[in-house]
C-alpha cells in the first residue's frame, strides 16, 4: 500500500504549479482579458434595465423608440463581444491547459526515468500510472477553467457590489453580510472534500495495481485455478474504491446544500430588506429590479464557483501528487566534475567495497575487493542472497556503493557520467524483457539510431541471425507484448543482441541460461564463450550451475555472506576447494563435519593426476589397507580426476600416517586428515 504523506498547503501548491503556467502566461493573460469582457454583458444588463424600468416609472414620456434601439444595439455589440471572447477561452484556453498537462507529464517521466531500483522496489506500478495519467487529465481542466473562473467572480462581485452601493449602501451591506460567512463554511467543506479526492486517488492507483497484477500473472493465476482468489482480492479493491467514493459524494452533497441554503438566504434578504425600502422610499423600483437581477448574478457565479470548487480541489490533488512524485530525491546522479568514461579493455575492481540498501539497510556486501582482469569470463557463484546480483549491480550505478569504490579500467566509476557508464555495460538478465514493438525495435533499443546493418550485424553476433530470417516478417515481425511471440531461447539472443548492439566492454549475465534446456543453454554458452573471444568482452556470469562454469569461464569468484569466499581459476577452485563455501557448492556431499561418522576421516583432492581408481588400487596394493569412500564429488575429464572425496582412516596412527604419505606422493593428489569441518 503507497504510505500515506501529509497533505501540502494550497498556497504551496500553486506556488510549485505556477512555473508550469508562466510559460503560457502571455495566452493566460489575454484568456483573463476576455473572462473580463464576458463579465461586462451581465454587469450591463442590469443596468438598462434599471435604467428602463425607472423611465418607464417617473417620466414615461422620455422612454422612446430611438432610446431602445440605442439601448439594444449597444447590448447586442456586447453580446458580438462575448461570444468572440468565449470562443477563445473554449478553444485556446482549453490548448493551453493541454500543454501545460503535457509539460507536466514530460517532466513526471523524466524524474521517474532518474529514480533509482529501490523506488520502483517499493512503489506500485499501478500508483505511479496514476500519477502521470489520471491525476494530470485534471489539472488540464483546472489550468484553463479555475483561473478564469475565480477571475470572472472577483470581477462581478466587486462590480456589483460598487454599483449596488450607489443605490443603496445598507442593503447592499444586508445582502454581501452573506458572503463571509457562506465562505468559512466553503473552505472547511472544500478541506474535507479534498481529502475524499485523495483517498479515491490512492485507491484507484491500488485498484489498478490489483488489476495490472493479475492480467500480467494470469498464466500463473489459470496454473493454479485461482480466479476465485483473484476475483475475491478485485472484489474488495473495487468495494473499497467505491466506499471512499460514496463518501466523497457525501461531502459533496453537504458542499452543494450549504451553497444553495445561502443562496436562498441572499434571496430572502433582498425581498425583505429590499421590499421594506422601497416601501420606505429608500430605493427606486428602477433599483430593486437592479438589485434582484445583481444578486441573480451574484448567485449564478458564486454556484460557478461552487461547481468548480470540485474541479479546483481534483485539481489540487492532481498537484500535490505531481509534486510528490518530483519531491523524490534521486539518489543516483552525475557527479558535478563527472566526465565521461574513458575507452578501455574492461578490467573492473572492488576495492574495499561495502554496500547496505538505502531503505530497508539490508547489509549486503561486506568490504569485497575483488579485481576481474580485461577480457576474461568470470563466474560469480555462491549460495542465493550471497550477494552477487548486488555486486553485478554496482557495476552499471544501479545502486551506490556504502563505503569503498569501483574502479573500470582505473576510472573511478562514480566519478563518470552515468550515460558513458551504462552505454559501456551489456546486461542480459534471467528474465528477459523485450518492448512491445519488432524484433529490430527491440535490438536498436542497445543503440538508439542504429542502421539496419548495424542491427543485422548485432544479430550475427548473438548468433539470431538466421532465426530471425526464418520469422514471417523478419526483422519487422512483431514479437508481442514482451517477448511473448518467442521461445525463451529466442528471447535471449535478441537479448544478447541488444547488449552488443552498443559494442560494450563488458557483458553482465544473470542467470541468463537458468530457464533454458540444455540444449539451448549450450548454444548460449558457446556464443559467449565466441563473443568473448573475438570481441575481447569481459564477461561476468552470474549462474548455479557449475557445468556452465566449467564449459566457458576462466576463473570463479564465490560470495558468501556478502564476501568473497574463494576466487580461482576454475579448475583449481573446483579441485581443491579451500573456503568452506567452496566446499559446500563444489562438494556438498562431503561438507559434512568428520564427527558425524565417529572415526577418523581424511580429505583427498584430485588436481588432474590420474583417475581416483588407479590410485586405490596402489593404495591398496601398498598398504594392505581398503578405506571406505564417505563421500565423493568427482569427475573425469580426459581420463583425469578433478574433485574432493572422503575416506575412512584406521585408528592406528602408523597405519593412518602411511595411508596419508603415499597420497600425498601420488601426483595430482593431495591428502589430510579432517579435524573439524571440511
Amino acid at each position: 500500500m503507497e504510505k500515506q504523506q501529509n497533505s501540502m498547503a494550497t498556497p504551496a501548491l500553486l506556488r510549485r504549479f505556477w512555473p508550469y503556467m508562466a510559460r503560457y502566461k502571455g495566452i493566460l493573460c489575454f484568456d483573463l482579458f476576455c473572462a473580463a469582457l464576458t463579465s461586462v454583458c451581465e454587469l450591463v444588463l442590469p443596468l438598462i434595465m434599471r435604467s428602463i424600468t425607472n423611465m418607464g416609472v417617473n417620466d414615461l414620456s422620455s422612454l422612446t423608440v430611438s432610446y431602445i434601439l440605442r439601448v439594444g444595439a449597444l447590448y447586442l455589440v456586447l453580446r458580438l463581444i462575448d461570444g468572440a471572447a468565449n470562443y477563445f477561452m473554449a478553444n485556446t484556453g482549453h490548448v493551453m491547459g493541454a500543454r501545460i498537462e503535457t509539460d507536466m507529464r514530460r517532466d513526471a517521466f523524466d524524474h521517474l526515468q532518474k529514480l533509482s531500483d529501490s523506488y520502483f522496489a517499493n512503489t506500485k506500478v499501478g500508483q505511479i500510472m496514476g500519477r502521470i495519467t489520471n491525476d494530470l487529465f485534471d489539472v488540464t481542466e483546472f489550468a484553463h477553467h479555475c483561473p478564469e473562473e475565480f477571475f470572472i467572480a472577483g470581477i462581478k462581485i466587486l462590480a456589483s457590489f460598487l454599483i449596488l452601493c450607489q443605490a443603496s449602501i445598507p442593503l447592499t451591506l444586508a445582502v454581501f453580510a452573506c458572503v463571509p460567512l457562506m465562505g468559512v463554511v466553503s473552505v472547511y467543506l472544500n478541506q474535507r472534500l479534498r481529502a475524499r479526492f485523495r483517498q479515491q486517488r490512492v485507491q484507484i492507483g491500488e485498484l489498478n495495481a490489483t488489476i495490472e497484477d493479475s492480467l500480467l500473472g494470469q498464466g500463473v493465476v489459470k496454473a493454479f485455478a485461482a480466479e476465485e482468489q483473484e476475483r475475491a482480492k478485485f472484489e474488495q479493491g473495487n468495494r473499497d474504491f467505491e466506499q471512499i467514493k460514496t463518501l466523497g459524494y457525501y461531502a459533496m452533497a453537504a458542499f452543494n446544500t450549504s451553497t444553495r441554503l445561502f443562496d436562498g438566504l441572499m434571496y430572502l434578504v433582498v425581498i425583505l430588506a429590499g421590499g421594506l425600502s422601497l416601501v420606505y422610499g429608500k430605493i427606486s423600483a428602477g433599483d430593486l429590479v437592479a438589485y434582484v437581477l445583481y444578486v441573480s448574478t451574484l448567485i449564478a457565479t458564486i454556484r460557478r464557483i461552487v461547481e468548480f470548487a470540485e474541479q479546483f480541489q481534483r485539481g489540487m490533488t492532481g498537484i500535490e501528487r505531481f509534486a510528490e512524485i518530483m519531491d523524490t530525491p534521486v539518489p543516483i546522479h552525475d557527479a558535478p566534475d563527472a566526465k565521461p568514461l574513458q575507452p578501455g579493455p574492461g578490467a573492473i575492481r572492488f576495492e574495499d567495497v561495502s554496500f547496505e540498501y538505502p531503505d530497508d539497510h539490508n547489509k549486503v556486501l561486506h568490504h569485497v575487493s575483488l579485481d576481474i582482469k580485461a577480457g576474461e569470463r568470470l563466474a560469480l557463484v555462491g549460495p542465493s542472497g550471497g550477494g552477487k546480483t548486488t555486486l553485478c549491480n554496482l557495476i552499471p550505478r544501479f545502486y551506490d556503493v556504502t563505503s569503498g569504490r569501483i574502479l573500470i579500467d582505473g576510472q573511478d566509476i562514480s566519478k563518470v557520467t552515468i550515460k558513458s557508464l551504462r552505454e559501456d555495460i551489456g546486461i542480459v538478465q534471467q528474465d528477459v524483457y523485450l518492448f512491445s514493438g519488432s524484433v529490430a525495435d527491440n535490438i536498436a533499443y542497445g543503440k538508439p539510431g542504429a542502421t539496419r546493418e548495424e542491427i543485422v550485424e548485432a544479430a550475427r553476433l548473438a548468433g539470431a541471425e538466421r532465426f530471425i530470417l526464418a520469422l514471417k516478417d523478419g526483422f519487422d515481425t512483431y514479437v508481442g507484448e514482451r517477448g511473448v511471440k518467442l521461445s525463451g531461447g529466442q528471447k535471449q539472443r535478441i537479448a544478447i543482441a541488444r547488449a552488443l548492439a552498443s559494442d560494450p566492454e563488458v557483458l553482465l549475465c544473470d542467470e541468463a541460461t537458468s530457464a533454458l534446456d540444455p540444449k539451448t543453454t549450450g548454444q548460449i554458452l558457446s556464443l559467449l564463450q565466441k563473443i568473448n573471444r573475438e570481441q575481447g568482452i569481459t564477461v561476468i556470469l552470474i549462474t548455479h550451475q557449475m557445468s556452465v562454469i566449467e564449459q566457458i569461464c576462466n576463473r570463479v569468484a564465490i560470495l558468501d555472506s556478502g564476501k568473497v569466499a574463494e576466487i580461482g581459476a576454475v579448475e583449481q577452485v573446483f579441485s581443491n576447494p579451500q573456503s568452506q563455501a567452496g566446499r559446500r557448492l563444489v562438494s556438498p556431499a562431503v561438507a559434512e563435519p568428520a564427527a558425524a561418522w565417529n572415526m577418523p576421516i581424511a580429505r583427498i583432492a584430485f588436481n588432474g593426476g590420474a583417475s581416483e581408481a588407479p590410485v586405490f588400487a596402489q593404495l591398496i596394493k601398498q598398504t594392505g589397507v581398503e578405506p571406505s569412500i564417505m563421500g565423493a564429488a568427482t569427475r573425469n575429464v580426459d581420463g583425469k580426476a578433478f574433485g574432493t572425496m572422503l575416506i575412512s582412516l584406521p585408528e592406528d596412527s602408523a597405519k593412518k600416517q602411511e595411508i596419508l604419505d603415499f597420497l600425498n606422493g601420488c601426483e595430482g593428489v593431495s591428502a589430510e586428515e579432517v579435524q573439524e569441518h571440511v
